[in-house]
């Protein structure tokens, strides 16, 4: 059994990319190319914004969204402990401190109420993550930013699609930060990532920093100090092809989420992620159960994968230990990394691999 299986995504599609990754060798135009330029556009008119700027990964569109917006040494940026390390990181690599919050023990993200608390007169910007597909609680963190005169960066590296109220993950914000990673709900077949920009002047200091900060009129003339950060021609080509079953994607994802929960629910202790009233699209499908180790352990021995995400929250990592935010700090995001297990999910996942994993936890539970 495959935790994910990207052959039988590409297997349909392999060959119009094949078609379209020879026409780019043929015609050349590796960077900066038509097929970039029309992904862009497309984004960017999906999400409802200004500008959509293909860049290098995930990691880079967050770094860069900060860089745009001015965030550096003194500022303060509040995000979440439950996350990957990139978007903590990158408002380290700024020179700015990340603030953590702990997360709603629900949907995992932001707690906007812990938000409030730690708001200080340094504190420049909010990054919420859309962890697991699922959206932060955008209305409330907006309030918020509104009442202090905040930036939001949000991390939609993990929610390509997930709509509420008629707006999509990465147009609520500042700026919006994605991720094409190959394991992705859309992903490439290599490095990448995208950023979706509301206003055209920060869209602008975006396309400087990415590029040098060389000037747009001579690009030997470097105004600001930048990073290399490009979508390439080829990934950008795949992307446009793979993101018009996106919305199928996402169905799927969403389908199997659902009988998850069906046959999950009243297994053991086991706590499945709201499906009712929300907006995710499911990237990971992660259960809670205070038995997640021996769970993880036995589900192995029957030969099915299973993920954890994340089991040392970012403020117990030893990269962050000079914030000085020890063990209890945020008690929910700590319980959270000692109870979450993530279950095998994908769009094209066979039926019977789904039936299979239920079988085996409630077999796992029926012995306890």
């Amino acid at each position: 059994m495959d935790f994910l299986n990207l052959q039988l995504q590409h297997a349909p599609l392999e060959t119009e990319i094949i078609e379209k990754i020879t026409a780019i060798l043929r015609k050349g135009d590796f960077i900066n190319g038509d097929e970039l330029k029309e992904f862009e556009r497309e984004f960017a008119d999906s999400h409802n914004v200004a500008a959509a700027l293909g860049v290098n990964s995930g990691t880079d569109a967050l770094f860069l969204a900060l860089k745009a917006l001015d965030i550096g040494p003194g500022d303060e940026v509040i995000t979440t402990p439950f996350t990957f390390i990139a978007t903590a990181e990158v408002i380290a690599q700024v020179g700015a401190k990340p603030v953590f919050v702990d997360i709603d023990p629900v949907t995992f993200c932001l707690d906007p109420q812990a938000v409030a608390q730690v708001i200080t007169p340094r504190t420049k910007a909010l990054l919420p993550v859309h962890i697991f597909g699922q959206l932060a609680a955008m209305d409330e963190l907006m309030s918020l930013a509104k009442e202090h005169n905040l930036a939001i960066i949000e991390d939609a590296c993990q929610a390509i699609g997930a709509e509420r109220g008629g707006r999509r993950a990465g147009s609520f914000g500042e700026v919006g930060s994605f991720s094409f990673f190959p394991s992705k709900n859309l992903g490439g077949c290599g490095d990448g990532g995208m950023m979706t920009v509301r206003d055209k002047e920060v869209a602008e200091r975006i396309r400087l920093f990415k590029n040098h900060g060389s000037s747009p009129q001579d690009k030997y003339t470097n105004l600001v100090l930048g990073i290399n950060s490009r979508l390439d021609t080829m990934q950008a080509a795949i992307l446009r092809i793979k993101m018009r079953s996106l919305p199928n994607y996402i169905e799927n994802r969403r389908a199997h989420a659902r009988a998850y929960n069906e046959a999950l629910t009243s297994s053991g202790d086991i706590i499945c992620p709201p499906i009712e009233n929300t907006a995710s699209v499911f990237h990971q499908y992660t259960i809670r159960t205070g038995q997640r180790d021996a769970l993880q352990k036995y589900l192995g021995e029957q030969g099915i994968p299973t993920m954890i995400y994340y089991r040392t929250p970012l403020h117990m990592q030893p990269a962050f230990a000079y914030l000085g935010e020890g063990p209890e700090a945020f008690p929910e995001a700590e319980k959270a990394s000692r109870e979450v297990l993530s279950l095998p999910i994908y769009p094209e996942m066979p039926e019977a691999d789904r039936e299979e994993v239920v079988g085996a936890v409630h077999s796992f539970f029926a012995s306890r």
